[in-house]
C-alpha cells in the first residue's frame, strides 16, 4: 500500500531518471581521450581538465550537445601540442554528434510505473538543458502523455523550483521532486520547500555529484534504488 495519499504532485527529472543519458557522453569522452592520446597528461588528468572546461562552458553557453562539443574542442586546444586542424575538429565534433543519434533507452520499469503514478497523481516533467534537445528526447520517448505539464529550465536552482511551484500553484506539503542528481534535483528542491526522492543512478554525471544537505523540518527525503519502487511510496 502506498505511503502517501493520491493527489500528490510529482516533479520528475528526465535524463538518467527516465532514460539513459550520461553513459553516452561517457563513451564520447572515452573516445575523445583515446583520440587525444596525450603523451604528457594521463587520461585522468585529461578528464579533470575537461571537467573544468565544461564548468566554464556551461556558465557561458548552457547545457546541450553544442556546449559539450565546444568543451571537447576547447579541451583539445588547451592540451594539444599543435594547433587544432579541420580534421581534428571534424573528428572531435563526430564524437559529440554520435550522441544525438542514440535511440532513447528507457530505464527499467519507467513506462509502466509512470502509467500507474499518473492515474493517482499529477506528474510534471522538470528537466534542464537545451530546450529543443530535451523536448525532442521527450517526444521520442513516448512518455509525454503521462505528464500534465513540461518544464525545461536553464538551471535547476531554488528560484527555478519556486517559479514552477508558483506557475502551477503547487502546495509544498504535497509536492515532490524526483531525480538522480543531488546537485540539481535534491538540494535545490529541498531548499525551495519541496519534498524530494533521490533515485540512485550509477552513471550520474560527475558535475551533478554533491553531498545531500540536511532535510528541513517538516519535509521528506526518500532514497530509492529503482524507478518502479516509487509505486510503493505513491
Amino acid at each position: 500500500m502506498a505511503q502517501f495519499l493520491p493527489g500528490q504532485t510529482l516533479l520528475i527529472d528526465a535524463d538518467d531518471t527516465l532514460w539513459e543519458n550520461n553513459v553516452y557522453f561517457e563513451r564520447a569522452i572515452a573516445a575523445f581521450i583515446g583520440y587525444l592520446n596525450h603523451r604528457t597528461y594521463s587520461p585522468d588528468e585529461v578528464r579533470k581538465t575537461l571537467n573544468a572546461v565544461e564548468r566554464e562552458t556551461i556558465l557561458e553557453h548552457g547545457y546541450g550537445l553544442t556546449s559539450f562539443t565546444r568543451s571537447l574542442l576547447t579541451c583539445f586546444e588547451r592540451l594539444s601540442q599543435s594547433p587544432i586542424t579541420e580534421d581534428h575538429r571534424r573528428r572531435i565534433t563526430g564524437f559529440a554528434q554520435a550522441i544525438a543519434t542514440q535511440e532513447i533507452e528507457l530505464l527499467p520499469g519507467v513506462d509502466e510505473t509512470l502509467a500507474q503514478l499518473s492515474a493517482r497523481h499529477k506528474l510534471i516533467l522538470m528537466t534542464k538543458g537545451n530546450h529543443a534537445e530535451q523536448a525532442d528526447k521527450l517526444a521520442r520517448s513516448g512518455l509525454a502523455p503521462n505528464f500534465t505539464a513540461v518544464e525545461i529550465v536553464q538551471e535547476k536552482d531554488p528560484d527555478a523550483y519556486r517559479a514552477v511551484m508558483a506557475r502551477h500553484e503547487l502546495a509544498p506539503h504535497s509536492s515532490w521532486m524526483i531525480g538522480n542528481s543531488p546537485k540539481s534535483d535534491i538540494n535545490p528542491a529541498l531548499a525551495a520547500g519541496l519534498h524530494a526522492v533521490f533515485l540512485f543512478h550509477k552513471d550520474t554525471w560527475v558535475l551533478e555529484h554533491a553531498e545531500i544537505g540536511p532535510v528541513p523540518k517538516g519535509q521528506h527525503l526518500l532514497e530509492l534504488n529503482s524507478f518502479p519502487s516509487l509505486c510503493a511510496i505513491f
